[in-house]
């Protein structure tokens, strides 16, 4: 079900257990080769399909396009919320659907900067609510649910989610291959290992000059198809755990 196609009375109808899935993505660089919008857009078909397999048993917000995306703005057309506002942004969007006495909310995010966040924004807001024992608020990335792509096309090289990478140039090729310029004499960006396990504090310039990490040139549609697949099913297995919760327990 999709929020932005409903009436209101239909949306008041709904049991209050169902799912309620807040996409969130971003604006920002993706090298030379890819559109700015190529988070929301990529985020946007899952969704899509999600929605589509998931048919009555979930409500589906519309995108956030804007995210945290500082770190990208050394590059010209980024846009940005400060993050202690897209922190309130995004408490403000779970505790929207709270009000309508929705219990179950996932903010659904395409957007590495958007992680951390969207994890700080569930954990403040539950704690807010600290004495609802009915509530289940997850935050989650698409390509971080278990998948391994991979073991089903066997052409993928790369075993992580790179930026503007084979990965994410795959899926722009299947849904806008228009928008998708010579992608096959961009060089390769190495991830790298900075200072692993730490955590290194990073902006996109400390690991590219050009935008991108990874290799966008052995990128192609089938790959893309094969991207798709795995990251939707991963989602909707989620949303089937939350309408399968039973409305206390830790595990789902």
């Amino acid at each position: 079900m999709l929020l932005q196609e409903m009436t209101w009375p239909q949306v008041a109808a709904l049991p209050r257990s169902t799912p309620v899935i807040l996409p969130v993505a971003a604006l920002e660089q993706h090298g030379h080769h890819m559109p700015l919008f190529t988070d929301s857009m990529l985020l946007g078909e899952v969704v899509r399909r999600s929605a589509e397999q998931t048919r009555d048993r979930a409500l589906f917000a519309p995108l956030t396009w804007l995210g945290n995306s500082h770190h990208h703005l050394d590059f010209p057309g980024t846009m940005s919320a400060e993050p202690r506002v897209y922190l309130d942004l995004l408490e403000g969007l779970l505790e929207n659907m709270l009000t309508h006495g929705f219990q179950r909310l996932l903010l659904l995010n395409g957007h590495g900067g958007n992680i951390v966040p969207a994890q700080q924004a569930t954990f403040e807001f539950r704690q807010k609510h600290r004495q609802r024992a009915d509530l289940l608020i997850l935050s989650t990335t698409y390509w971080t649910l278990g998948t391994e792509p991979w073991k089903n096309c066997p052409a993928l090289e790369q075993r992580q989610m790179g930026h503007a990478c084979e990965f994410e140039t795959s899926m722009m090729l299947r849904i806008a291959p228009h928008l998708v310029h010579n992608h096959q004499q961009v060089a390769e960006m190495s991830f790298g290992t900075a200072f692993e396990p730490a955590h290194r504090a990073w902006i996109t310039r400390d690991r590219t000059t050009v935008g991108h990490i990874g290799k966008p040139a052995i990128a192609t549609a089938e790959k893309g198809e094969a991207l798709f697949q795995a990251f939707t099913t991963d989602v909707v297995r989620l949303i089937d755990r939350m309408v399968a919760w039973n409305g206390e327990s830790w595990d789902g």
